[in-house]
């Protein structure tokens, strides 16, 4: 009766470890099921800015300031154009939704709303509130683009580091 039991027991792992060997074939982590940095990579880098102080400047031909500053840089690093689209938070984030943008900045902090609609970057850099506390910065991005995420967080920790933020 043990013979049999061990048995089954020792097939039953076999199969376990053979499907989860299976699922990891040719699995990249992390991934993005809609393809975004595939496509941004030598491509066009749709970006969503807000206008917001030191960050996002909108009064010329192009956004200016530290955010925009930066996604150019992002872009270079992916060999791609940046397309801009100027708007409010909301309106931004409906197109970011839609498939519309890539990415959107303009003094977004961590303390965001817009946590259910779009993925959010780890904190990069730091601004100082009215009431005088102290708010971590992030950008947004398509939810579960999360190879698209990593790399622009990867890249935007890179530049704090260097001061460049």
């Amino acid at each position: 009766m043990h013979h049999r039991l061990a048995a089954a027991v020792g097939a039953i792992l076999l199969l376990l470890t053979s499907s989860l060997a299976l699922a990891g074939c040719g699995l990249a982590i992390p991934t993005d099921p809609s393809g975004t940095l595939a496509s941004v990579e030598g491509g066009t880098l749709r970006a969503g800015v807000s206008p917001d102080g030191e960050w996002v400047q909108v009064d010329g031909d192009e956004p200016r300031g530290s955010e925009p500053d930066a996604i150019r840089a992002f872009a270079e690093s992916l060999d791609a154009d940046v397309e801009w689209t100027v708007g409010s938070e909301e309106a931004l984030v409906r197109e970011l939704e839609n498939g519309g943008l890539d990415l959107i900045a303009g003094g977004i902090t961590d303390q965001t709303p817009w946590t259910d609609k779009a993925g959010v970057t780890r904190p990069y850099a730091e601004a100082t509130a009215k009431d005088g506390s102290t708010l971590k910065v992030v950008m947004l991005v398509p939810l579960g683009e999360n190879a698209f995420l990593s790399r622009l967080e990867t890249f935007l920790s890179e530049r704090a580091k260097a001061g460049e933020l």
